[in-house]
């Protein structure tokens, strides 16, 4: 699978169709594999802070999630294939995960989001197996606490339970982090950071209506819908500026 680097971060020229073939594969094998699904924003922030670009870079599949990253390839004439975003990559493991019955556990987010995200994929999925599921607020790597042992008890949990799948709702950056620090000690095959899922998995919160997706325009619905984003979502216009008066930005 071909890559191309935007402002460094690697980025993989998939479509959906083909990421989630690779992620057959992964659950077929042994070792655990790493997904990430940088958007605009995370690219952004990752291109200042090397140690945060080198540890996405890491990542076994990174995919753009971002239509800003999009656009960016094609004006430099270097196009990604599409957008391939978090919460479509995350509905197709569960379709996987239910055609071959693979556990999953549930990981991140508020008491009781991950908890009720696991109930409400069993009843959606039938044929998947929850192996379990913990909240996200814990003494961990992902907060600065290395090797606490609240951290290590999550972890030994996992592992009791042996999953196929991982689903991480840390958000950015420390969804990333704390599967780069851990990959090594966990038992599974696929491990995702995929932020806000759970959440709406969990049916706390609502993905922008189709047309909204259609258009690329997912993040304005956000926007509208919770009006204190603009601090976030003012780095689009920012990041296409770069892309528009910058050289070599992507390669």
């Amino acid at each position: 699978m071909k890559t191309l680097e935007i402002f460094g971060v690697k980025i993989y020229n998939t479509t959906l169709q083909e990421a989630t073939l690779q992620l057959e594969e992964y659950l077929k094998g042994e070792k655990l594999k790493a997904i990430y699904t940088p958007n605009t924003e995370i690219v952004m922030v990752a291109k200042d802070d090397e140690s945060l670009k080198d540890l996405i870079n890491r990542g076994d599949l990174i995919v753009p999630d971002g239509i800003g990253l999009i656009y960016a390839s094609r004006i430099k004439k270097k196009p990604l294939q599409e957008r391939v975003t978090g919460f479509d990559l995350s509905i197709n493991l569960l379709k996987i995960a239910n055609e071959n019955s693979y556990s999953i556990y549930f990981f991140g987010g508020k008491d009781g989001v991950a908890k009720m995200a696991a109930e409400n994929v069993k009843k959606d999925y039938p044929n998947i197996r929850i192996a379990g599921h913990h909240h996200g607020y814990f003494k961990g790597i992902h907060v600065g606490y290395e090797n606490h042992e609240e951290e290590v008890k999550v972890i030994d949990n996992i592992n009791s339970l042996n999953p196929d799948i991982i689903f991480v709702g840390l958000g950015f950056p420390k969804q990333e982090i704390w599967i780069d620090a851990n990959k090594d000690k966990i038992k599974a095959k696929v491990i995702i950071g995929n932020g806000g899922v759970m959440d709406i998995l969990a049916g706390n919160s609502k993905r922008a209506p189709e047309i909204y997706q259609k258009l690329g325009l997912e993040w304005l619905y956000r926007l509208v819908k919770e009006p204190s984003r603009i601090k976030r979502q003012i780095v689009l216009p920012k990041f296409m500026l770069k892309v528009l008066f910058s050289k070599d930005i992507i390669k």
